[in-house]
């Protein structure tokens, strides 16, 4: 009996580890998503106030086309996080793992109100009991 509640204890323990790394994961992601689009929003505004106030020569168009190129590489970064954090989110909702706790959680349940069935019978016994025990 107390090895199940070791192999228990263990188990809860590397779920949580689990949940605790897919959530600093998530975190650490959506973070990088942010300052991505951060950046990506100033370089934009960056090209069109440059555009606008003057035409380009050849050190604007250089570099004109290097802000492209990191704009383009933020911008897959930033699906890339995206994809990941549906994927992290997406794993841990369905994994063996919850599915397996919320089985669990639905027998927890369903257990919880057999007991207060049978405690509210086993009550209404007792109350029949005492009143014709007081009518005696």
């Amino acid at each position: 009996m107390s090895n199940m509640k070791e192999g228990i204890c263990v188990m809860g323990e590397m779920r949580k580890d689990r949940e605790n790394n897919s959530t600093g994961r998530v975190k650490e992601l959506e973070n990088s998503l942010s300052i991505a689009l951060e950046v990506n929003d100033k370089f934009q505004r960056e090209n069109v106030a440059l555009l606008k106030s003057r035409p380009l020569d050849t050190m604007d168009e250089i570099a004109y086309r290097e802000l492209r190129r990191e704009n383009e590489k933020l911008k897959k970064r930033a699906q890339e996080a995206e994809g990941e954090i549906s994927l992290v989110k997406g794993v841990g909702i369905n994994s063996p793992e919850m599915k397996a706790l919320q089985k669990e959680n639905e027998e927890l349940k369903a257990n919880l109100a057999r007991a207060k069935e049978d405690h509210q019978f086993d009550n209404l016994v007792y109350k029949k009991e005492i009143e014709s025990l007081g009518k005696k």
